[in-house]
């Protein structure tokens, strides 16, 4: 795992052990900047469940102007350290060894333009962050929100909530869910 692109770009990362995280592949995270291009400059920008911080770290590299990364593991966080310091991107990041509500609930302070949501597979993690952002208040209609999944029915219920599906894409297990907040269900678009 590397840092594709910017200022640390070719940083080889380091990477936690076990079965316990499950790394965005290099190709997927690849796809996603290339989605994503436009908005990452100068953006305030929230990875949720870090993992080993390399997406966030990605957006830090990319031009983010403010990254969050969060983690409730402490493992996770030991490696996410390690990335920082590996990519010289510290005064662009903050790291918070907490679990994600109570990241959501009491740590943001501003409204982010992106926030990118990548919780283990088998949890209900994806659906449980966006009702808090939603009810929070804290994504407003034109911030980026991207969920990673492997489940067809987080997306399904991903629907029944009130945000728009603008875009999704499958690369092998992982799907990426690109949201935003609000649908107009008056002109039947969702």
């Amino acid at each position: 795992m590397r840092i594709i692109s910017g200022s640390a770009r070719g940083t080889k990362l380091f990477t936690l052990e076990g079965m316990n995280t499950r790394p965005t592949l290099d190709r997927v995270k690849e796809s996603l900047f290339n989605i994503i291009q436009d908005e990452v400059t100068d953006s305030y920008f929230i990875d949720l469940f870090s993992g080993s911080g390399a997406i966030g770290l990605e957006a830090a590299s990319r031009g983010a102007k403010e990254v969050i990364l969060c983690d409730n593991s402490k493992d996770a966080i030991q490696i996410i350290e390690k990335n920082i310091d590996k990519t010289h991107l510290k005064e662009k990041v903050k790291l918070y060894n907490l679990d994600y509500k109570t990241l959501l609930n009491t740590k943001i302070d501003k409204t982010p333009d992106i926030i990118y949501i990548d919780p283990p597979y088998d949890s209900n993690f994806a659906i449980e962050s966006i009702k808090i952002i939603i009810d929070k208040k804290i994504a407003k209609e034109n911030t980026s929100i991207i969920v990673e999944t492997d489940d067809e029915k987080v997306i399904e219920i991903l629907n029944k909530l009130n945000v728009n599906i603008v875009d999704q894409r499958k690369y092998g297990r992982a799907i990426l869910v690109f949201l935003k907040l609000g649908r107009e269900k008056e002109n039947g678009n969702i």
